[in-house]
């Protein structure tokens, strides 16, 4: 397995600081490193081929990086298979789990009830709170001014929600405006990273990488994560106030943050030994 990594824009010969601890578990592991270039890679001129040019030719290779678009990573794709490198995950594998409505409809029975064709208007909901966020990220650390929406009756503040998410996200916004139906959590979310269907690690989310909830119910996603059948996800899972855990949100394992409380080797092992 060939183990991509963002080079630091400073340093070019050197792996993006972020991601150390990932080259450093690769060096330790035995398996083969590479840098690509994030920034050309998500410029509007930038050049997917010169992104990729120090990668080595022919093999088979994961990503563990910074986000990037779905367009970007089918460009980065692209130019990778030009050099004969396949990425396990596919360009359409990519969208269907970075951006939710590639995955929703497998997990719609344990994760809040959520539509993205209302131009962000809440009403549909009848009543209660909402969540705002598009397809592949929300501002929950704007909660009250651009992500939470406490009574969706109110249509003055919902629009002042929304209109303040579409200007934060701004020409970051991707896909449409998605309204969740707002579930009361409690306590930590626990990171579950899903290998060929089958969950390999739990650690905590990385905003909270003290913490990791105790009783997580990772069947509430099986039969979603394995219908899906997407080589490298994770899922954020969560207790509900009422007791019941909830899938908060799926994505693609590639570009999911790992929590510093979690070692690079015990992911990098999961992924090697797949296949």
């Amino acid at each position: 397995m060939l183990l991509l990594l963002p080079r630091d824009p400073l340093a070019p010969r050197r792996v993006d600081g972020h991601f150390a601890p990932e080259a450093a578990a690769a060096r330790e592991l035995g398996l083969p490193t590479a840098l690509v270039d994030h920034d050309e890679l998500t410029r509007l001129d930038g050049d997917p081929a010169r992104a990729v040019r120090g990668v080595p030719a022919d093999g088979d290779a994961v990503y563990r990086g910074w986000m990037l678009r779905s367009e970007q990573y089918a460009a980065m794709a692209g130019a990778l298979a030009d050099r004969d490198v396949v990425l396990r995950t596919s360009a359409e594998q990519y969208r269907t789990a970075h951006e939710l409505p590639g995955w929703y409809a497998a997990l719609a029975g344990v994760t809040p009830e959520s539509r993205w064709d209302t131009d962000g208007d809440p009403a549909w909901l009848g009543s209660g709170g909402a969540v705002l966020r598009d397809h592949s990220k929300s501002l929950k650390h704007s909660w009250h001014e651009a992500c939470f929406v406490p009574d969706v009756t109110d249509v003055v503040a919902a629009r002042r929600v929304r209109d303040r998410f579409l200007e934060l996200r701004g020409e970051d916004l991707v896909g449409s405006v998605v309204v969740r139906r707002f579930e009361s959590f409690t306590g930590p979310e626990a990171r579950t990273w899903w290998v060929d269907g089958r969950c390999a690690l739990v650690t905590a989310h990385p905003d909270t990488p003290g913490e990791v909830p105790a009783g997580a119910d990772l069947d509430l996603a099986a039969e979603g994560v394995a219908a899906l059948g997407l080589p490298f996800v994770t899922v954020d899972l969560v207790a509900r106030t009422d007791g019941a855990w909830r899938v908060v949100e799926l994505g693609d394992g590639q570009v999911s943050d790992r929590p510093v409380s979690s070692p690079a080797a015990d992911l990098l092992t999961a992924l090697a030994g797949a296949r």
